[in-house]
């Protein structure tokens, strides 16, 4: 049953902590199958962001399956929650002003929606980028053997397997990580915030005692 005896206080706007910070606060939503390099990818722009001296936080199943989702399965109805909670979570850390990063395969596009409108009713930025993998190559990396598990019947509910993935049909990036190399990706979605005004934009041949 929701709370009934809540009241919301008013505090800071966020064009004012954006002025504040000196940076722009988004959500970045990874989204793709098992295997695709989301996470790999995710990892190497947080690393870069915060290199260039940006606040930027990256949410995955390590740091939320584990703890606050720790009481999820893998259930239509379960999934959906898990996902209610990560882009919650987003939307705060991204009205801070940080970079968030969330790398999940969300596999329903009505989910995301979900994320996105949430994130669109305040105002904040919110990337969709699909890390397209054909599920041959997919099933050829997988590193924790989820697949071949999945193929035996040991795991249940496993996307693109025994359960659905719903391709994005809008998502403002793709990388087909079959192709595109993880630099090249960070490289592709660092030029969109750019574009977008998300980052400022830096000469090629800068670069900050961090990276050097």
């Amino acid at each position: 049953m929701a709370a009934t005896n809540i009241t919301w206080h008013p505090s800071l706007k966020h064009p004012e902590r954006s002025a504040l910070r000196g940076q722009k606060g988004c959500t970045l939503w990874f989204t793709g199958l098992s295997a695709s390099g989301k996470s790999t990818i995710a990892t190497a722009l947080e690393q870069h962001l915060l290199h260039r001296g940006l606040a930027a936080y990256r949410l995955d199943g390590d740091n939320i399956r584990f703890g606050l989702n720790k009481d999820l399965g893998f259930s239509d109805k379960d999934r959906g929650e898990n996902i209610r909670r990560i882009a919650e979570v987003a939307l705060l850390f991204a009205d801070s002003c940080t970079i968030t990063l969330t790398s999940f395969i969300s596999p329903y596009r009505e989910d995301r929606r979900k994320a996105r409108d949430l994130h669109k009713a305040c105002s904040i930025s919110f990337i969709e980028i699909y890390i397209q993998i054909p599920i041959s190559m997919a099933e050829q990396r997988d590193p924790k053997g989820l697949y071949a598990k999945a193929r035996k019947g040991e795991i249940k509910d496993f996307t693109g397997v025994n359960a659905p993935y719903e391709e994005p049909e809008k998502a403002e990036i793709v990388v087909n990580s079959g192709e595109t190399g993880v630099e090249e990706a960070v490289a592709q979605i660092v030029a969109y915030m750019e574009e977008k005004g998300l980052l400022e934009k830096r000469n090629p041949g800068m670069i900050s005692e961090a990276e050097a």
